[in-house]
């Protein structure tokens, strides 16, 4: 199943607030159940971690590894993904491992 990408300001902000969020040394995730009939995935990546080619390569790791848990989620939820200074410099079995557990704990992958 393909999810949607997050893109409005308010919808960000939204989750930011009022859903459930963990953190690990690569990835913050906040997840929140959705109304829509289908899952919205949002990936951010701040200044902090650097060029944009760092950013750039966050994000791709994120989307990359996302694409793994696609399909076992249990239920439409919006997620967003911030990544944080480490993710650029680790690799993507590390941020797996991390988005896996992560998602486990909020009770969207069964």
């Amino acid at each position: 199943m393909k999810s949607i990408t997050l893109k409005e300001n308010k919808d960000f902000r939204r989750l930011y607030y009022r859903g459930k969020s963990d953190a690990a040394p690569c990835l913050v995730t906040y997840v929140m159940k959705s109304r829509l009939g289908k899952t919205r995935v949002g990936i951010t990546s701040g200044k902090k971690i650097g060029n944009a080619v760092k950013r750039n390569r966050a994000r791709r790791l994120i989307r990359a590894a996302f694409t793994e848990y696609e399909d076992r989620l249990n239920g439409d939820y919006d997620i967003v993904f911030v990544a944080r200074t480490k993710t650029a410099q680790v690799k993507m079995q590390e941020v797996q491992r991390q988005m896996e557990d992560q998602l486990k704990k909020l009770g969207v992958l069964n």
